[in-house]
């Protein structure tokens, strides 16, 4: 079986740092939160509220700042003085807090990792950095697992990827169907992870079994 071709990063993977052209300002910002206060029914203008859109809109600047980052460049530099270690590289348990796109609403999880290097491998601290990054944006968890495998699959060119998503969504367990306790797994296999049936399953050992963990995340 042919390993499936990893989906071509689009341009919303790669957001240069800066402004993006046609984006509010933060006084329109601010103004758009003052509106959501008056909504639900309380008033943005008494003592406890009146500064709580600024506060939001930096809150919303530390949430999504994954959008003024390149995941691409995390990756740019590697190392090939490996004295030739082929083997697994697997980073483990990488906490992250993002946000649903549908809700706005926090999604609490951990990602786990893993690539076999092809001749080079890449600072650890940089796949957990490329999580981070992907994570601090608008997301459904299916798309930051493909995206996170599709990154580094594309720019370091290993003999395969994996990447298992282990979270909850507060859009579930909060508003709605109201059901604490579920965890959504999701996972992406790339190259030897894909075709070879005993690595794959070695990763899987080496980060338990995702489906039986019963993590708590809050």
């Amino acid at each position: 079986m042919k390993a499936k071709k990893p989906i071509a990063l689009v341009d919303t993977d790669k957001a240069a740092p800066g402004p993006r052209p046609g984006r509010p300002s933060r006084a329109e910002a601010e103004a758009a939160v003052r509106t959501l206060i008056g909504w639900a029914g309380d008033d943005p203008e008494r003592e406890g509220l009146r500064d709580t859109p600024a506060r939001v809109t930096r809150s919303f600047e530390e949430f999504f700042h994954g959008y003024d980052q390149d995941p691409v460049d995390l990756l740019a530099r590697t190392f090939e003085e490996t004295d030739g270690y082929d083997e697994m590289v697997v980073l483990r348990d990488i906490r992250f807090e993002s946000h649903c796109e549908h809700h706005i609403a926090p999604i609490l999880g951990k990602v786990h990792v893993a690539y076999l290097p092809h001749r080079r491998v890449v600072g650890i601290s940089k796949l957990a950095r490329v999580v981070e990054v992907y994570a601090r944006r608008l997301q459904i968890q299916e798309k930051m697992t493909a995206q996170i495998a599709n990154t580094i699959d594309a720019v370091l060119k290993p003999q395969g990827t994996a990447v298992v998503i282990e979270a909850a969504h507060q859009c579930m367990t909060t508003r709605g169907i109201h059901k604490p306790g579920v965890i959504m797994v999701t996972s992406r296999m790339l190259g030897a992870f894909r075709d070879n049936p005993s690595t794959r399953r070695e990763f899987l050992e080496f980060i338990g079994n995702p489906t039986s963990t019963g993590g708590n995340f809050t």
